[in-house]
């Protein structure tokens, strides 16, 4: 474990030990996933040896991909701001937001921030290209997708970020909304479907950038072929603040 360094009232760089921040709620089931993966992937033998974090579940924050088809973003942005210095400011050393639709306003925040917020959607499409892929199939919410969030950081890496076609992701977005986020555990048919979709686009890598996604891969499983958003925040985030990572 190190210490991190966090900018002073002066500038100044001081060290201190490490805390995470998650700033969750979007959704509570995923916040708990992701806590959990925290657990699960740092090489502890016993309480001294965790991470120390602090959760804050916002479950009162608007919805965003509602915010961002309607242009209605900054209620959003402003509550994300207000509890991301809630957590700064109760001495988290590094921040991470497990919902891959606020990354939409992630740049913009951490330049109000003075703790680095881990970027998940930079973090993954980095990922992917570690993989070797080319073809990037993303599924995510409507709102991720309008964006192009992923989409340009895939391109940033020299991938081509493939969004699924109308049914399918009228599919992904009922798998999130009308079961998972109902706190059922989502359709194997329908996934399967959206997998097909994916394959016949001719992917060799896709990624669920939705939480609620990492959710349904919890329960069911999913192929090879994907890589977990939020399991590449989890391990990122325990990296950056100086604590080993579990082999598995």
């Amino acid at each position: 474990m190190s210490t991190v360094k966090t900018r002073g009232a002066k500038g100044a760089r001081e060290p201190r030990e490490p805390k995470l921040g998650v700033l969750g709620g979007m959704g509570p089931q995923a916040t708990q996933d992701f806590y959990q993966r925290i657990l699960d992937r740092t090489d502890a033998s016993c309480d001294q040896e965790h991470l120390p974090t602090l959760i804050w579940s916002d479950t009162g924050m608007p919805d965003r991909t509602q915010a961002i088809l309607s242009g209605q973003t900054e209620p959003v942005y402003q509550r994300l701001l207000a509890d991301a210095r809630l957590l700064e400011r109760e001495g988290c050393t590094v921040l991470a937001i497990p919902c891959n639709t606020s990354h939409y306003f992630a740049d913009r925040l951490q330049r109000e921030l003075s703790i680095p917020l881990m970027n998940m959607i930079r973090l993954t499409a980095a990922a992917m290209k570690k993989r070797g892929c080319r073809r990037v199939g993303l599924l995510a919410t409507d709102g991720t997708v309008r964006t192009g969030i992923y989409q340009a950081e895939c391109a940033a890496q020299g991938l081509e970020g493939v969004v699924p076609g109308p049914e399918a992701q009228a599919l992904t977005m009922s798998i999130i909304y009308d079961e998972i986020k109902r706190g059922e555990k989502g359709s194997r048919e329908k996934f399967a479907r959206i997998d097909r979709d994916l394959r016949d686009r001719g992917c060799d890598g896709a990624v669920l950038a939705c939480t609620e996604l990492s959710v349904y891969k919890d329960y069911h499983g999913v192929p090879e072929l994907y890589l977990d958003a939020m399991d590449v925040l989890a391990e990122e985030s325990i990296r950056a603040c100086g604590y080993p990572l579990r082999q598995v």
